[in-house]
């Protein structure tokens, strides 16, 4: 069989996609299994193993779809389901099988505040969709393979030799960050080297936090691509992050995880920490919570309470404990 994955965005969608191709290429070794996502993210599936093609998205659908038609795919898997996928669908005709997106019973558990989304992981929906192939899960993590060789000496301090901690501040939306003086406070009472990750969109942050913390800080934020980032976390003793793509890819590595969860919640989406042996997931009880499916860019209310009243004492005894249970 020639089976084509379609999932186009986002990087945490995307990366919980690895353990179904994986499995498709172990489990259908005879198969040969390509992927479809935008150029955006191609790096997550560039040096993966078990893919035997990458398939970028084109500026114009219908060169997507021709390109879709020439490889002529026996079977399609729609790991994405919305309106260019169902076109893709339509326009090959292609027999396929698709992945459930609860869509309405995610909007009316938003209206609602109450989660009437089945607590089943994404992973696991998405494996519903190759069912029918006779693939089934492996348990496994998810899969990240780097594209390049990094050395950990070149890239941060001698003082950080001995072990540090990587804390993911960078997120998409305003309203997944936690605030920087929490963040400092959290920092200052960990006292141990800390690296902050994120893009160049929380570089500003990452700044002021390291200029008001009384520890070892290392600013990576914008100064590191994805796959040096993803290095840095994967010799990381513990990890502490958002709802981010970089937080999720941490969990390919099964390092001590805190969690951290503001305006979203995890149980909406099926997106917590997969197949990692410790998760600290930190979130507060609150009516207007949550109040997007994605994150916003400032809180509705004004106050995000979601964030500044997330209690700080379980996740420095949480890592302090990582640290003190390290092999380093």
């Amino acid at each position: 069989m020639k089976i084509l994955v379609i999932r186009l965005s986002s990087m945490g969608d995307i990366i919980y996609t690895t353990p179904i191709v994986r499995c498709l290429k172990k489990q259908l070794p005879d198969a040969e299994i390509h992927f479809l996502t935008k150029p955006t993210f191609q790096h997550l599936y560039d040096n993966n193993p078990y893919l035997d093609k990458l398939l970028l998205l084109k500026p114009s659908l219908n060169e997507t779809i021709k390109e879709i038609k020439q490889e002529q795919y026996d079977y399609l898997v729609d790991l994405h389901k919305n309106i260019r996928t169902r076109i893709i669908k339509f326009k090959t005709g292609i027999p396929s099988s698709t992945y459930s997106k609860q869509t309405l019973l995610k909007w009316l558990s938003l209206k609602l505040k109450k989660n009437l989304v089945p607590p089943v992981h994404l992973v696991d929906r998405y494996f519903k969709a190759v069912r029918s192939l006779g693939v089934i899960n492996d348990q496994q993590p998810i899969d990240y393979f780097f594209r390049e060789e990094h050395q950990l000496n070149t890239m941060l301090p001698p003082s950080f030799s001995r072990g540090y901690i990587a804390f993911v501040i960078g997120a998409t939306h305003f309203t997944k960050r936690m605030p920087n003086a929490k963040v400092i406070s959290i920092c200052n009472q960990l006292q141990y080297p800390i690296v902050l990750l994120g893009g160049k969109d929380v570089a500003h942050n990452a700044q002021e936090i390291q200029e008001k913390s009384t520890g070892q800080i290392f600013n990576a934020c914008g100064s590191t691509n994805l796959d040096a980032s993803v290095f840095l976390v994967s010799q990381a003793i513990s990890v502490i992050g958002f709802d981010t793509g970089l937080t999720h890819i941490a969990e390919a590595f099964n390092k001590p995880i805190v969690s951290i969860w503001g305006s979203t919640i995890p149980e909406l989406l099926g997106v917590q920490p997969y197949q990692v042996d410790q998760v600290l997931e930190m979130g507060v009880d609150l009516p207007c919570r949550p109040c997007s499916k994605f994150g916003l860019p400032k809180c509705p209310k004004g106050h995000f309470k979601c964030m500044w009243e997330i209690p700080e004492k379980p996740i420095v005894t949480f890592i302090t404990n990582a640290i003190h249970h390290s092999p380093k």
